[in-house]
């Protein structure tokens, strides 16, 4: 239910019912090459579990009936996904979106100009970045983010402690990676000397961001992965330290990689050797693993990363906007990479919204592999199984019973639904933007298209963004 409290602030109550059954959606992706009709009468969740007890096929009903303890809302204006799986961001970002100096250059470029101005970051400009990041994403479809944070300048020792702070403000899942850069400009790397760190205190920050937060099993809402940012601003050892430390503990790995042509040089110059070849030099090339970008390997780098079991996020948006090229995602795909999507930092894409790199993926992909191999139901698949996967997760990413009911619920209409026919295609195609209804392991994040927070308030967007945009004036400043 929403209600209004005294403040004129919708509220959401819990229903008093234990079972949710979304009943008759317009359509429910279930995957590619899975029979609609399994789930054509809806989908029953428990709230109590927050987990997926029935899919309700043509023509059937609940096995528990429709009565009793069992809450019946209409779906029938309302397209069902998995909820969608962010590989890739970097929640500070949102700070510069859309600064002119940067708008167009490409990766190197844009990266020398912008470090100066995120070395000021501070923890409250921290906290209503991530707040805004997640809750852009939340209203997007998305139920579970990856954040890559590499900046730790003075001050900022806590900066992920931030970020699970809002996480668990949001209600949304996350994997909070520990980012580093330790590869300064004085040695070579791209970085200014005052944003890298020293590896003993990344690895010793890392170490312990996994034993007092890192989440187990299946309905994790935190989890900590390690992500030395790239081969140009982190140390061979620190790479090398990072995959021990990672197998040690048992969490992921994440950095960039093959992003662009100025990154295979500085690999090729710097080390001697191809990215994947540095890749497995320190010990990464495991299922571990996930990538960001992977735009530039060769045939059979593709096949080593496939039978290793790498997984790659795959950022449209960003690639086309630092013009760094196009992922092979499908031969990736092929090889047995897990490709999932990724938004990547809002400097980068200057947008948090995960359904619109839906649609991004499937045009950019149709340009290299055509119409027929890329289609909208593979597409779906990246941002949400393919996604999971990358992550590690067997638990999210799908509609099926047991799962988590993470779920994203998106309305057709208005002008630019207007004359469709086939709802899953038209989601894609037609460029949904926000989803009307979110819910997180059976709990509504979303409701009628805005964030609800887990105190059962709507997210006050108004303030958020008046505070978030003097932080980011402030930064820019100087």
């Amino acid at each position: 239910m929403i209600g209004n409290n005294e403040t004129g602030t919708p509220t959401v109550w819990n229903s008093p019912a234990n079972r949710i059954w979304l009943r008759d959606p317009l359509a429910v992706h279930l995957g590619a090459g899975v029979d609609p009709n399994r789930a054509a009468r809806g989908i029953v969740i428990d709230r109590t579990t927050g987990t997926i007890v029935e899919l309700v096929p043509a023509g059937g009903e609940p096995t528990s009936g429709a009565g009793g303890t069992l809450e019946i809302i209409d779906a029938s204006e309302h397209v069902i996904t998995p909820g969608l799986i962010n590989t890739h961001h970097h929640f500070y970002q949102t700070l510069t979106r859309a600064w002119a100096p940067v708008a167009d250059l490409p990766l190197f470029g844009w990266l020398q100009n912008l470090y100066p101005i995120w070395a000021r970051l501070t923890p409250r400009a921290l906290e209503l970045a991530t707040t805004v990041a997640m809750a852009e994403l939340l209203e997007s479809g998305c139920t579970t983010a990856a954040d890559h944070h590499y900046l730790f300048p003075t001050g900022m020792d806590e900066a992920i402690d931030i970020q699970v702070d809002v996480v668990r403000k949001l209600g949304m899942r996350a994997m909070l990676t520990r980012g580093s850069m330790s590869l300064g400009e004085e040695d070579g790397g791209l970085p200014p000397q005052q944003t890298v760190q020293d590896s003993e205190v990344i690895l010793a920050d890392s170490r312990r961001l996994v034993e007092t937060y890192h989440q187990r099993g299946s309905g994790a809402q935190i989890q900590i992965g390690f992500a030395p940012c790239s081969p140009f601003s982190v140390t061979t050892e620190l790479m090398r330290d990072s995959a021990a430390l990672a197998a040690d503990l048992d969490v992921r790995l994440h950095t960039h990689l093959a992003e662009t042509i100025d990154e295979e040089d500085f690999c090729r110059e710097t080390f001697g050797l191809r990215t994947v070849d540095y890749l497995e030099s320190v010990g990464w090339l495991g299922e571990r693993t996930w990538l960001a970008h992977g735009v530039h390997f060769d045939d059979s780098e593709i096949s080593r990363l496939g039978a290793a079991g790498v997984s790659v996020a795959h950022c449209p948006t960003s690639n086309m906007r630092l013009a760094s090229g196009i992922a092979c995602a499908v031969e990736l795909e092929d090889a047995g990479v897990n490709v999932g999507l990724g938004v990547d930092g809002s400097a980068s894409n200057d947008a948090s919204n995960l359904i619109r790199e839906v649609r991004q993926a499937l045009y950019i992909q149709r340009l290299r592999y055509g119409a027929e191999v890329v289609t909208c139901d593979r597409v779906l698949d990246w941002a949400t199984k393919g996604s999971a996967a990358a992550l590690g997760r067997d638990d999210i990413g799908t509609i099926e019973v047991g799962k988590q009911a993470d779920l994203a619920m998106f309305r057709l209409d208005g002008l630019a639904f207007s004359g469709s026919h086939d709802p899953i295609p038209a989601l894609v195609l037609c460029g949904a933007e926000k989803a009307d209804r979110v819910m997180v392991g059976g709990a509504w994040r979303v409701i009628d298209g805005h964030a609800i927070g887990t105190d059962g308030h709507a997210l006050d967007k108004e303030a958020l963004i008046a505070a978030h945009q003097e932080e980011a004036r402030r930064l820019v400043a100087g």
